[in-house]
């Protein structure tokens, strides 16, 4: 009896505890009743359409108090939502988390948000928010991080944000249409602001000296304003933490009526943490200063470029021993480069372009090992180029250009395997063009030796260079033929060889380039016709030709119509109908009377007068015959090199049928969207990968098969796969490619069977740094430029040495001029239309730009957001569909949520084994962390929701580079033995 009366007692009790948890308590009411009134006013809510159960805890972004149930967080960044926010949300007076950042959000900032008293983090950044900033804003008094940037916000900054919020440690008001001063007064005390991001706005004044009083700050940014006045002594000096300064393009001076920098520099002494101090544009006089040596030795980033800054370079800036980028162009420096210069051993990009510099290059510039970027360009530098360059493993641009070098180049800088851009224009260099400078095949971009006294012949060896876009050689004492193998250059869009001594003809095959757009042949002595291959050229679209000795008829199609006679003056043996030309007709005419004086003179029995008159005929005749028999050869050479190129390998469908052994089950390797992979072995044992298209997908694996032939013949880099050849039969379609052992980088990272074979780590970094390069020559250097649209690690492909290529362009996209790049986007060519895969996503769920969802058209960013996804997939062991299927994140977000505080979680699952070669010694083993660290923050670039924001293929190429060199160089002196085996690395 007791016993049943004590049960009841406790079923009463928890059914009245199980009661007060279930029935909605007024506060719950109002948080859900605003959350609908939220849900209202936006016209797309993407995943918020779910909203609607009983318990708003559960709803999508909605995060509540464990006890209270009131809602403590609402958290919809990058959710795709549209339209206004309403006031009602200022009933959630719980709230500590208010972020709609990264949507399309209109209208104004609702001044009710003032009464969020809780509320202690604020982002609607990245949004098309108009209007001032409420002043009301100033009533969080709890506020600790605002975020405002992005927007179209206007009107004066209100002055109640910087006074009243004293807990504020986070500002970012930038990218906006703010203006007036900045409202930080002397009875203002923002303590603990650490970040003040107010770039491009249009604020005006000086910096507050108040901002002293906020000694903890890292980071200062008003970049593109128009702040004015001296540049602070007293402000900086006070704010030992500060990381980041920027002040750049503003109209600041310096101190003594814009002639004395010392003070300010004086000032960041105590900075010693700074890392990075940008100045340009600003039109700062005087000198820079003794103390630049005297700043933070952590200092990465000098920018001082674009002022008025006059005297010498100072030799105590080799002080400033970790700095990575220095840029001093566009001043009056004079004086020369101090050699001390070298004593900066980690200096990568190094601008002194447009001075007053004289004097010699210092050879020791050979001497810094990571030097990718050198522009010295616009000064009056002298004496020849040092050899020393050719110490420079890592160095992808030289820019000499407008100076007063001289004698040779030097055949050393041949040994610049990474040069992608080599200009050495306007100087007075003098000899030959060296063979091995001639055959850097790495010259991406263009290769620009013109206005110097450089003489002979045009060497052979460029034929070499088949992905430069830019070759100018005018402007030269060059002599000799132009060697039909210069068609070999097949991305060339740009050939000047004006103003030489070259004689002979034009060879066909530099008409048959098939991305030529501009050929300046002007002020030579070339003769013969005009090849008809320049008629026929689809790319071409401005010709000069003027001043040389070509004969005969102008052709009237391609480019032609639309020249002028300007193209072709100077050429007496010419004729056309361009008006200002000779016309054919008359020269005819011309013929027929001059033949009729012969038969006069005979008739009038005068042979020696005839004879005069014949002798020189024959001498021209047999003069002309020869010039014939030339050309014709010279058209036979060049038909034999076209002939050459074009070999194309045949097999037909019977032999991949032998290779594959009838398609059989057992030789499949592979499936996709669009067909299955087969692995076979051709008669000569070549072993190969056959791509078989389903032709149950008609026009759209037809327009698949098209485009991946497009890129694949169009497209030549290490680390893209080769296409051997085609087989295409109406019902029948195969790409053949070379067999990659390893198979993809999805199958040996997860195997149908067995555990995970892991990555050492300067494997993953080398596969990091291979996908890179390879989309970096899609984006940019390829003759077409390539948008891939599928990058994932199931079409990255692994050979015997596990160098990665990228593979399967069936979705990829051409843009139609190689050039245009404006906004990154893709104008898609006529032969493979933007809708010819339609209802298809641009990519693979996980790894599509969140832009493609919402529209956007397929991007080099759109790429970069992929290859990031594979960065941060890579570090942590991640699919990114687990991720989002199984805690409702993407992998970026996944990341950023434990970056920097828990980088231990994110690299706890990462696919990695020790390597043997490496040793376990401390040094080797932070370098390996710092890589790690390195990486997942490249990750979270690549993956930022704002395409704008993400880096260039180039630009992280060339960062996963560097990395790799640091990883080598600690690593070559590894041993052997290995005394931690569970080590991560």
């Amino acid at each position: 009896m007791f016993t049943s009366l004590i049960l009841v007692l406790l079923f009463f009790r928890f059914a009245t505890v199980a009661a007060a948890v279930v029935a909605p308590v007024p506060g719950q009411s109002r948080d859900r009743a605003a959350l609908l009134a939220f849900r209202a006013s936006i016209s797309d809510g993407g995943q918020i359409d779910d909203w609607g159960s009983p318990d708003v805890c559960g709803w999508t972004g909605v995060t509540c108090h464990l006890t209270k149930r009131r809602v403590l967080q609402l958290v919809l960044t990058g959710q795709g939502l549209r339209g206004a926010i309403t006031p009602a949300v200022a009933n959630l007076s719980f709230l500590a988390v208010l972020d709609l950042s990264n949507n399309f959000l209109t209208g104004g900032i609702p001044a009710e948000l003032g009464a969020l008293s809780r509320l202690k983090q604020l982002s609607l950044a990245n949004n098309l928010l108009s209007g001032p900033v409420p002043t009301e804003l100033g009533l969080l008094r709890r506020l600790v991080y605002l975020d405002l940037g992005g927007n179209r916000l206007s009107e004066r900054i209100p002055g109640t944000l910087f006074c009243n919020c004293s807990s504020l440690q986070y500002v970012d008001l930038s990218n906006n249409s703010l203006a007036g001063e900045i409202p930080y007064s002397a009875q203002c005390r923002l303590a603990d602001l650490r970040f003040l991001l107010l770039w491009s706005n249009n604020l005006d004044g000086p910096i507050p000296p108040a901002l002293s009083n906020s000694s903890m700050l890292e980071w200062v940014d008003t970049e593109s304003n128009f702040l004015s006045g001296e540049l602070p002594s007293d402000i900086f000096d006070k704010t030992p933490r500060l990381q980041y300064l920027y002040l750049s393009y503003n109209n600041f001076s310096s101190g003594a009526g814009n002639t004395n920098l010392e003070p300010f520099f004086a000032s960041l002494r105590n900075c010693t943490q700074l890392q990075e101090l940008e100045l340009a544009g600003n039109g700062l006089g005087g000198a820079i200063p003794p103390s630049v040596g005297e700043l933070s030795p952590n200092l990465r980033q000098l920018d001082l470029e674009e002022n008025f800054i006059s005297g010498p370079i100072p030799v105590n800036i080799s002080n400033l021993v970790n700095l990575t980028y220095l840029n001093l162009s566009n001043n009056y420096l004079n004086g020369s480069i101090p050699p001390e210069i070298s004593r900066l051993r980690k200096l990568e990009r190094v601008y002194l372009l447009n001075n007053f510099l004289a004097g010699e290059i210092p050879p020791s510039l050979g001497e810094i090992p990571h030097l990718g970027l050198v522009d010295f360009s616009g000064n009056q530098l002298s004496a020849t180029i040092p050899d020393t360059f050719a110490n420079l493993t890592q160095l992808r641009r030289l820019m000499l250009h407008n100076n007063m070098l001289s004698g040779a180049i030097p055949p050393s800088l041949g040994n610049c395997m990474n040069l992608e851009i080599l200009d050495l224009s306007h100087n007075r260099l003098s000899g030959i063009i060296p063979a091995d400078v001639a055959a850097l095949s790495s010259l991406k971009l263009f290769l620009n030796l013109s206005s110097n006294l450089l003489e002979g012949p045009i060497p052979l060896e460029l034929s070499k260079m088949d992905m430069i876009l830019a070759l100018d050689l005018s402007s030269n004492n060059l002599s000799g033929v132009i060697p039909p193998q210069l068609g070999g250059c097949i991305a060339l869009e740009y050939l000047n060889l004006s103003g030489n001594s070259l004689r002979g003809a034009l060879p066909s095959s530099i008409g048959a380039l098939p991305y030529l757009r501009v050929l300046d042949l002007s002020a030579n002595g070339l003769v013969g016709a005009i090849p008809q291959s320049l008629q026929a050229s689809d790319s071409l679209r401005q010709l000069n030709i003027s001043y040389n000795n070509f004969s005969g008829v102008i052709p009237n199609g391609g480019v032609f119509s639309s020249l002028s006679a300007d193209s072709f003056l100077g050429n007496s043996g010419l004729c056309s109908s361009i008006a200002g030309v000779d016309s054919c007709g008359s020269t005819r005419v011309r013929v027929r009377r001059s033949a009729i004086l012969p038969i006069v003179l005979t008739l009038i029995g005068t042979p020696c007068v005839l004879f005069l008159f014949l002798y020189p005929a024959v001498v021209r005749l047999r003069a002309k015959s020869t010039r014939l028999l030339t050309f014709k050869r010279q058209i036979l050479v060049d038909s034999e090199e076209s002939n050459k190129e074009k070999e194309h390998r045949r097999i037909s469908h019977r032999e991949l049928v032998e290779a594959t052994r009838g398609f059989a089950d057992s030789t499949l390797i592979g499936a996709g969207r669009f067909g299955l992979v087969y692995k076979g072995v051709l008669r000569d044992q070549t072993r190969v990968a056959v791509k078989v298209l389903d032709p149950k997908n008609g026009a759209e694996i037809s327009g698949s098969f098209e485009r991946e032939c497009q890129v694949l013949k169009r497209t030549r880099h290490r680390n893209l796969i080769r296409v051997i050849t085609t087989c295409s039969r109406p019902d029948f379609k195969a790409l053949v490619l070379p067999l990659m052992p390893k198979g993809s980088l999805e199958s040996y990272l997860y195997p149908s069977e067995g555990p995970s074979r892991g990555l050492h780590l300067n494997q993953l970094l080398n596969i990091i740094s291979d996908v890179a390069e390879g989309m970096a020559y899609l984006h940019h250097y390829s003759p077409v430029r390539v948008v891939h649209c599928d990058l994932k690690p199931s079409n990255v492909l692994l050979d015997d040495d596990m160098r990665a290529v990228v593979s399967d362009f069936g979705i990829a996209r051409l843009m139609r001029e190689a050039g245009d790049e404006s906004n990154g986007s893709i104008t898609h060519d006529h032969s493979t239309p933007y809708n010819s895969i339609t209802g298809l996503l641009q990519g693979s769920v996980g790894y599509i730009a969140p832009e493609y969802g919402l529209g956007g058209n397929p991007s080099i960013q759109g790429d970069v957001y992929s290859f990031g996804v594979l960065v941060l997939e890579l570090i942590t062991g991640k699919r990114p569909t687990n991720v989002v299927f199984h805690e409702g994140l993407t992998l970026h977000e996944w990341v950023k949520h434990h970056y920097p505080h828990d980088i231990e979680s994110i690299i706890s699952q990462a696919p990695l084994r020790r390597s043997p070669s490496f040793a376990d010694s401390l040094s080797y083993q932070k370098l390996a962390w710092d890589v790690m660290f390195e990486l997942v923050e490249l990750g979270l670039v690549c993956t930022q929701f704002s395409p704008s924001r993400r880096p260039t293929m180039v630009d992280v190429a060339h960062e996963i580079t560097l990395l790799k060199e640091d990883l080598a160089k600690h690593s070559g002196d590894a041993s052997e033995s290995c005394s931690t085996p569970d080590s991560s690395f």
